[in-house]
């Protein structure tokens, strides 16, 4: 058998291993052995996942639709932009959403030209000017329109 020593000084380990330098470039590789100490991770990262998301949903659309009765504050259209535009008695929220202004019935209007669609409430009680038309309508000598 072969001990240790006999080994060493065979191959020359101590020479190898004493003149090592700290760091090798590309140059000077092939000058002699080189020891490279690797790391590896002691654990592997987990993988990404595109899945794992989901908002919740947003409840757009027409909610109450052609010939419903409406009282003041009922949502007739949640939507994101104007594809509905607000018409008579109808109100339009900072997100779009067209609600009314008084007690009727819902009805909706399409421009045959340009195709804008509007949302209408017809008053329960009929038609009713503003205060303002009707003195001013009083003041130049006409009959108030009711």
């Amino acid at each position: 058998m072969m001990n240790l020593s006999s080994i060493c000084r065979r191959a020359g380990l101590k020479d190898l291993v004493l003149n090592v330098p700290v760091y090798v470039g590309a140059s000077e590789a092939s000058e002699g052995l080189t020891l490279i100490f690797r790391r590896w991770a002691s654990k592997k990262t987990a993988g990404s996942t595109k899945n794992g998301r989901d908002s919740k949903p947003k409840n757009l659309g027409v909610k109450k639709f052609g010939g419903e009765r409406v009282i003041p504050g009922n949502i007739i259209v949640r939507q994101r932009g104007t594809r509905f535009h607000p018409g008579n008695y109808v109100g339009m929220g900072k997100d779009h959403t067209l609600y009314t202004l008084k007690e009727g019935h819902v009805w909706f209007e399409r421009h045959k030209l340009s195709g804008r669609k509007w949302v209408h409430v017809e008053p329960a009680e009929g038609h009713v000017l503003h205060p303002i038309y009707t003195n001013a309508a009083t003041i130049s000598g006409e009959n108030p329109i009711c």
